[in-house]
């Protein structure tokens, strides 16, 4: 391994995690941010940031970042971050693809004393087990021998302009002691929150999937209490507002469940402990729970619109918000996908909008063509699927000008006071 102050940087992937991580490193160390997608490196180049992670004054204050999609490029480099993702197949089972392509990549630049970090996340034994083999047959290097690895789980919240890269503390390790202060060291120099060491690549490992799947638990357990208390004739954010006002009561409440990494990152898990013999029946039930909060919603629409009288064969439905999460371009892994879908196996006729997400790719990834302005009092039926601070600041009084009464409005995130909406979680 080089000294520090010598180190030649690649980060590979330049989405939501690579871009800020690149960005950080750039501004201390000759660093090339590498993505195989020439569209998205062409924008960086420009100065553009389209995910709204790094702004272009950031940009530019890296003067010693480059970016580049041939992997020619990577010769020269000492140390290899990967940031790609770990999404899951259509059978809800891990799919390393991208991971695997990465390492054998890298493993075709590797020299002696090179390091690879990686950041995405994955059970733990993935890095050793998977990706650790492709790097030593791409490299004919040996592992701990020829090259050492790390792993730093990633932790960016996408749209979070609090939490960002530098003010959350990092976890890091290595496969080797010497590897682990290397590995340490250099996150020092970018995350001025600190970083906490931990004993093996496995811990750490474990600790990022853990992070997620606690999430995705807590919410869980919310939704449950959500189709409990829908039942009992109860509002549920009522009752989250009074039990709320108890010093240790935690904060989450009822929703879709998507995104890169709460509704992803427990099947990697599950699979894992599968592959032991353990099998984890409290995560495949919150799984479960989670990923049928989309039916459940549509359900109650078409439930309320007949007790209103509304015809569905003709009738029209508004969703407002596609993105996972409020005020964020994200769409990777939205469920409100699942509500338009199951809407329209009832035969509705559903219409999305959504000012932050990009037309371009919901239409190349759900087939769904958004509305860029929908039309007064054109819908029989609205839906507040996303929390986003533009439909709050409209107000409730506003988006009802979409409707036509008799109508009913569904509020999944409880933006607004009960009387307001027909139904929420």
């Amino acid at each position: 391994m080089q000294q520090l102050e010598n180190v030649k940087i690649a980060v590979i992937g330049l989405g939501y995690v690579g871009l800020p991580l690149a960005v950080e490193f750039g501004k201390q160390f000759d660093t090339l941010g590498f993505d195989i997608d020439a569209a998205r490196v062409r924008e960086l180049r420009g100065g553009n940031d389209h995910t709204l992670e790094v702004g272009p004054d950031e940009l530019r204050a890296a003067t010693r970042l480059r970016f580049g999609d041939d992997a020619a490029e990577l010769g020269g480099c000492s140390v290899y971050v990967v940031t790609v993702p770990t999404p899951i197949n259509e059978h809800k089972q891990p799919d390393f693809t991208p991971l695997i392509r990465a390492s054998r990549t890298i493993g075709a630049a590797l020299r002696e004393g090179d390091v690879v970090i990686y950041e995405s996340t994955v059970y733990p034994g993935a890095t050793e087990e998977i990706c650790v083999p492709e790097l030593e047959r791409a490299s004919g290097l040996r592992f701990n021998e020829g090259f050492f690895v790390g792993y730093s789980p990633e932790r960016i919240n996408p749209g979070d302009r609090q939490r960002r890269l530098t003010t959350i503390p990092e976890v890091t390790s290595g496969s080797t002691p010497a590897t682990a202060d290397f590995v340490d060291a250099l996150y020092r120099r970018i995350v001025t929150a600190g970083t906490h060491k931990a004993p093996s690549i496995k811990v750490a490992e474990a600790a990022r999937v853990i992070e997620n799947t606690q999430r995705d638990a807590n919410i869980a357990l919310m939704n449950d209490f959500a189709l409990i208390f829908h039942r009992l004739g109860i509002d549920t954010q009522d009752v989250l507002a009074a039990a709320g006002t108890k010093w240790n009561f935690l904060a989450f409440r009822p929703g879709l469940v998507g995104g890169h990494c709460i509704g992803v990152d427990p099947y990697y898990l599950i699979q894992k402990a599968q592959s032991v013999g353990y099998y984890p029946d409290i995560l495949q039930a919150c799984r479960r729970i989670n990923d049928a909060m989309g039916r459940h919603v549509a359900a109650e629409v078409v439930k309320l619109m007949i007790q209103k009288g509304i015809a569905g064969a003709h009738a029209r439905v508004l969703v407002l918000g596609f993105t996972f999460k409020e005020d964020c371009p994200d769409l990777r892994n939205t469920r409100v996908v699942d509500l338009v879908n199951e809407l329209n196996a009832f035969g509705l006729k559903v219409d999305v909008h959504d000012p932050w997400a990009d037309p371009e790719e919901a239409r190349r990834e759900y087939g769904i063509e958004l509305v860029a302005t929908p039309a007064q009092a054109s819908y029989d039926a609205m839906v507040v699927a996303v929390a986003h601070a533009t439909f709050r600041e409209a107000g409730i009084a506003a988006l009802r000008g979409y409707v036509r009464e008799p109508a009913v409005v569904y509020d999944i995130k409880g933006m607004f006071p009960s009387a307001e909406a027909d139904g929420r979680l």
